[in-house]
């Protein structure tokens, strides 16, 4: 490289001249994928390890989860903060969850999600907020605050088995829950919501004598026609509202929804399923899909290649074929399930099925980060050297804007054997996408959009874009040294 003599605003110009220039040898372009992992929160599946760790340890913990999971490869986190009517965020609304500190309301010393955020996006990755909607508490033995909506709003909430549950039939229950979710999307700068398959709960006992969600007072309340039906259009305006919402506040806030992976038995022809989750769960996640109120649709695809009343490659096929909307549809797989009966090499060849699906751009979700940062039965191992052998950014939703950022401005200046990297100023940037060349080849790696200068190695070449909030990517500004 040669010497940087030149004054900083003559260098500066010439610079951005340059950069508008081809330059042989350009710069890759990455894959488009969305890898993410779940990371659970109740009853401490994923993180913390345990309810009350301290804080120092459970920063260390989230930082060791996330540069594993960048290592592996993956660029977004889906991250539970909501659990049941808690909250692993500063809230105004809900007590802070037992799973942090192993009392409800016992203030943490610090905001987990806050945390949590500022480290996916130093990392290039995105971060989801995770929401349970309807569920209140997970066993009603355990001690809850006064502040806790069941105790404020005890008209609100139903019990269920050892559950209890808010009313999705109660639209003051649906207004509540959306505005606590809106809260975390006006404050905070996430990147999407997220909500998983607990509607209206999961039968209990889950046999033939299950016992009905004793709702009966709503309906007769709130309620026409026939119960089942009214039961689905609770959840189907929830889910309307909700999407409708969130793009009014901040339109590039990504929505999507993992629901059970089965639509109902039977479809498509021969899937068998121990549950019918439009009719015991009332979730029509195929009219969301079809209809486009989700972003992302994520079916939990938990199933092997090769099984025969619930094939993976036949469940995938058919959500695809749903997709009217031309919506993302990335499946969730059941990275946990590796072990002596399914190898690690089930979830590579998962990925690479979802990877010839030929409309929109592919993704996936491991159900859970735990199993994947653990190389449980090497599948980590696995991940990094087959199916994330190359990075991948985010794909774009060009629903959500078709604006293109503008080819980022960059000047370069010397700092001893090193360099700094500043870059001009622009709204609406999440990453830069920053690519350097050397003797070895290119390497690329996102940085935080919310700075604008960096120090760099010294290399022979470099080009940047910038990716922005809904994930178009700009021109590339790029220039060689050699």
């Amino acid at each position: 490289m040669p010497p940087l003599k030149l004054s900083l605003l003559a260098l500066f110009f010439l610079l951005a001249s340059l950069a508008t220039q081809a330059t042989t040898g350009s710069a890759p372009t990455l894959d488009r994928e969305f890898r993410a992992a779940w990371v659970a929160t109740v009853y401490n599946i994923d993180w913390p390890s345990k309810a009350g760790v301290n804080p120092r340890k459970q920063k260390q913990e989230f930082i060791e989860l996330l540069d594993e999971a960048q290592k592996t490869g993956l660029n977004a986190i889906i991250f539970q903060i909501r659990p049941a009517a808690d909250a692993l965020y500063e809230s105004a609304y809900e007590p802070w969850s037992s799973h942090l500190t192993g009392e409800m309301d016992l203030d943490p010393g610090y905001d987990p999600l806050e945390f949590a955020i500022e480290e996916c996006h130093q990392r290039g990755m995105e971060l989801h907020a995770w929401f349970n909607p309807f569920r209140a508490q997970t066993n009603i033995k355990k001690e809850r605050s006064a502040n806790h909506i069941a105790n404020t709003r005890g008209d609100w909430i139903k019990r269920y088995g050892n559950y209890l549950w808010l009313d999705p039939g109660n639209p003051e229950v649906r207004d509540y829950t959306i505005k606590v979710m809106l809260d975390v999307v006006k404050r905070y700068d996430i990147d999407g919501v997220h909500i998983d398959d607990y509607f209206y709960p999961y039968p209990y006992p889950s046999n033939e004598d299950s016992l009905p969600f004793p709702d009966d007072d709503s309906f007769q309340r709130f309620g026409r026609g026939k119960i089942d039906a009214w039961r689905r259009s609770n959840v189907d305006r929830f889910v309307e509202t909700l999407y409708k919402s969130i793009k009014k506040e901040k339109y590039w806030v990504k929505f999507g929804i993992s629901p059970f992976g089965i639509w109902r038995p039977g479809t498509p022809k021969g899937t068998e399923a121990g549950l019918d989750a439009y009719n015991l769960l009332y979730a029509d996640a195929r009219k969301w899909l079809r209809k486009g109120w989700i972003d992302y649709m994520m079916p939990q695809l938990y199933w092997s290649i090769d099984s025969k009343g619930q094939s993976f490659p036949r469940l995938l096929d058919w959500w695809v074929g749903e997709n009217k909307k031309n919506r993302h549809v990335w499946p969730g797989i059941a990275t946990d399930r590796v072990g002596d009966k399914r190898p690690a090499s089930e979830m590579t060849k998962q990925i690479d099925l979802i990877r010839k699906i030929k409309k929109g751009y592919p993704g996936h979700a491991h159900w859970s980060a735990d199993s994947v940062i653990n190389n449980q039965k090497g599948v980590q191992t696995l991940l990094k050297k087959k199916a994330y052998s190359s990075p991948a950014i985010v794909p774009p939703s060009k629903w959500l804007g078709s604006k293109a950022p503008a080819k980022p401005t960059l000047l370069l200046t010397p700092r001893g054997d090193r360099l700094m990297l500043q870059l001009a100023p622009q709204e609406n940037i999440r990453f830069w996408l920053l690519q350097t060349k050397t003797k070895k080849g290119w390497k690329s790696q996102l940085l935080d959009g919310t700075q604008d200068s960096f120090e760099i190695d010294s290399m022979n070449a470099i080009a940047v874009s910038a990716l922005g909030y809904t994930g178009l990517l700009s021109r590339k500004a790029e220039y060689q040294f050699e």
